[in-house]
C-alpha cells in the first residue's frame, strides 16, 4: 500500500483471549486501503469474526493497535469509530428493529445528531446506494432474507463509514438474493473487510485474500493467486471454489 495513503482500516499486534483463556488472536496485523475490497478467509474458529469485532469495538483486545482513517480506536473515540466502521452482522435481523425501512435506515445518522433536509438526504442515498428505495415503507420484518441483508448494509451506509465489515454476507441467500447483493457491493465507493465461507463471492467481489488460523494471518495476497494453492487451502482445511465463478469449474 502507498505509504502516503492513509489506510481506512489498520490493525497491529491484536491480541486477545477468550474469557476462559483460549487464544482466539496471536498478533495480527492488517491494512485495508481505502476503497479497497478485502476478504477475510479461514476454518471455523480460525479467529475471522473474532478479528471483525475488534474492529468497532465490540471486543476489546488485551495488546495491539486499531486505526479506523487515522483515527485509534480508544475509550474516548469509540462511538466515533463505531460512525467510521459500519458492522454488517450475519443475520440482519440483529440490526433492523423499526417498524418501517427508513426508520431504521435513519435511526444511525439521526442518534449523531442530524435531522430534516440533511437526513433525508443521507437516507435516500443509502438507500439507492443498495437498491431498496422501493422498500423505504415497507416493515424490515416482512421482507426477504436478500432484502433484509441490503437494507442492513444501507443502515450503515447512512452513517458513511471509511469501511464496511460484513459477516458472511451471503449466507442463507438463494442464488438470485446472492446475486443482487453482489451487484451492489460491487458498486459501493466505500472499503470492505469480507468474513466468508463462500469462495466464489471473493472471486467476485474482492481482488485481495487474507487467510487466518488459529489466530494468525498465515497468507495474504491477490485473491486468484490464493484461491488456486490447493496445497495451501488443504493445509488451512478449505476447498477450492467450483461452479461458474471457480478455478476449478
Amino acid at each position: 500500500m502507498d505509504m502516503t495513503v492513509t489506510p481506512a482500516l489498520s490493525i497491529e499486534g491484536l491480541r486477545f483471549r477468550y474469557p476462559d483463556g483460549t487464544p482466539a488472536l496471536d498478533g495480527v496485523d492488517l491494512e485495508v486501503g481505502p476503497k479497497e475490497r478485502v476478504a477475510l478467509l479461514g476454518p471455523n474458529g480460525a479467529g475471522k469474526t473474532t478479528l471483525a469485532l475488534h474492529t468497532n469495538g465490540l471486543l476489546r483486545a488485551e495488546a495491539g493497535r486499531i486505526h479506523v482513517a487515522g483515527t485509534e480506536l480508544r475509550p474516548e473515540t469509540l462511538r466515533e469509530i463505531r460512525r467510521r466502521v459500519g458492522f454488517v452482522f450475519q443475520d440482519a435481523e440483529d440490526q433492523l428493529f423499526m417498524s418501517r425501512v427508513r426508520d431504521d435506515v435513519a435511526f444511525g445518522p439521526a442518534n449523531h445528531g442530524l435531522r430534516g433536509t440533511e437526513l433525508d438526504l443521507r437516507v435516500d442515498a443509502a438507500l439507492a446506494a443498495m437498491g431498496v428505495t422501493h422498500l423505504a415503507s415497507r416493515p424490515p420484518h416482512h421482507l426477504s432474507g436478500g432484502e433484509q441483508r441490503r437494507v442492513a448494509i444501507a443502515t450503515v451506509l447512512a452513517l458513511r463509514p471509511d469501511v464496511l465489515v460484513l459477516d458472511e454476507p451471503t449466507a442463507g441467500l438463494d442464488p438470485a438474493s446472492r446475486r443482487d447483493l453482489i451487484t451492489v457491493l460491487q458498486q459501493l465507493d466505500v472499503a470492505q473487510l469480507v468474513v466468508t465461507h463462500d469462495l466464489g463471492l471473493v472471486l467476485e467481489l474482492c481482488p485481495r485474500t487474507v487467510l487466518m488460523d488459529a489466530g494468525r494471518v498465515v497468507a495474504d495476497g491477490p485473491s486468484h493467486e490464493l484461491l488456486a494453492d490447493g496445497v495451501l487451502l488443504a493445509a488451512h482445511r478449505l476447498e477450492p471454489p467450483t461452479g461458474p465463478q471457480g478455478l476449478s469449474g
